[in-house]
């Protein structure tokens, strides 16, 4: 295979799937067990898109099934010859050829289920060394009748699922109805599949990885001498994968927190963001709201609409504020009070730019700055509560 090829082949699956440490599947159900100790009792757990054999997912649960007093544990595996990306010299694990039902052939082709709701050994508790195991009929794709069965029975799904099938994985979940906590970029936030869910509280977030990035294994640890890794992306064994984030229906406490904020007045007098201090708010020209280009910036005493960062959400209280909706180019929240004609939005990029081109002004908010337009970031649009 030439270079280029495993290349590209690579820079598709990097940001496509990842294996999550155990710490960070730890701390994420510790939050919610802090909330309700018992939000996992007599309940069944499915791990779809899973490895079951070196998961941490499976370890976690597997490890903690009487403590955390399940029903039943079900993780899936997705078959290797199905995948997106070159494993080099892929063989199946011990534990797997040990079976006396092991098919090397099978073992290409078709995905795998564990299973785990018994004393299989007979040793007076039920841990990791029950697991079970059997070839799927078909190939683990999560979208299939098979993995449809599974999901229909389970009462949580916790996973971390291919980025790229993000939108359809969680259609996937919200079309049962199932609880759940799966990790996704940042940016699925403004997908119009997934905002309303968020605007509507059916969605929420938690962010336990550091500074807003993960470091994660992943099959092309294999690869890691493609000229993509530097130091940024691989360091020690693991990928670093920025913007990530829980999306889950689970609650915690950490959702029900107050953010404390500053008065408008106070923010204008003491803000550490120099676009705020001694400044004030500006007005966007496109919607009946201030830019707030910083979260913890955001006024206390402000009455009216503001548009807010995306990362807002990692603080996010439902007691505290109101979503209303999200500059965006549809006008999906009908917030809008103004639409840009085409030439504007060309004349505003040769003001910007100095040359020919548009300036999508009608995609987010808009300020004026030294009386010309500027574009701000993604922003979400809300009120104060309180």
């Amino acid at each position: 295979m030439a270079k280029n090829t495993l290349l590209s082949d690579a820079k598709k699956a990097k940001n496509d799937e990842f294996y999550t440490q155990f710490a960070d599947v730890e701390k994420e159900m510790n939050a919610y067990l802090e909330y309700n100790e018992n939000v996992f009792c007599g309940k069944t757990i499915l791990l779809p898109c899973d490895d079951p054999e070196w998961s941490n997912f499976t370890l976690y649960f597997a490890q903690n099934f009487e403590k955390l007093r399940l029903k039943k544990l079900i993780s899936t595996s997705y078959a290797v010859e199905s995948k997106k990306y070159l494993i080099k010299d892929w063989l199946p694990t011990l534990f797997e050829q040990q079976a006396p039902w092991y098919d090397v052939d099978k073992s290409k082709i078709k995905g795998k289920i564990f299973t785990l709701d018994h004393d299989t050994n007979k040793n007076g508790r039920i841990d990791i060394h029950d697991l079970e195991w059997r070839y799927l009929e078909g190939d683990g794709d999560f979208r299939s009748e098979e993995i449809k069965r599974l999901r229909d029975e389970a009462d949580f799904i916790i996973t971390n699922p291919p980025f790229s099938l993000f939108r359809e994985f969680m259609a996937w979940i919200m079309e049962a109805g199932k609880r759940f906590a799966v990790i996704g970029n940042m940016n699925a936030i403004t997908y119009k599949e997934i905002f309303p869910l968020i605007k509507e509280n059916k969605i929420w977030l938690d962010n336990p990885f550091v500074r807003g990035a993960g470091y994660f294994t992943s099959p092309l640890e294999l690869n890691k001498n493609l000229s993509y890794f530097n130091s940024h992306d691989y360091r020690e064994g693991f990928i670093r994968v920025p913007g990530v984030r829980w999306f889950t229906n689970i609650e915690h406490g950490k959702r029900h927190q107050f953010m404390p904020l500053m008065s408008e007045a106070d923010n204008i007098k003491f803000s550490r963001h120099k676009e705020v201090k001694g400044v004030g708010y500006k007005k966007y020209d496109n919607y009946d709201a201030i830019e707030v280009p910083f979260t913890d910036a955001i006024p206390s005493d402000y009455k009216g609409v503001m548009g807010v960062p995306i990362s807002f959400l990692d603080k996010y209280c439902p007691e505290q504020f109101e979503i209303l909706g999200m500059c965006e180019n549809e006008d999906l929240y009908k917030m809008k009070t103004k639409k840009y004609s085409s030439d504007q939005c060309k004349q505003a990029y040769f003001e910007k730019f100095g040359k020919k081109g548009t300036y999508d002004l009608n995609a987010s908010g808009v300020v004026l700055v030294d009386g010309k337009y500027e574009k701000v970031y993604q922003r979400i649009l809300l009120r104060a509560k309180a």
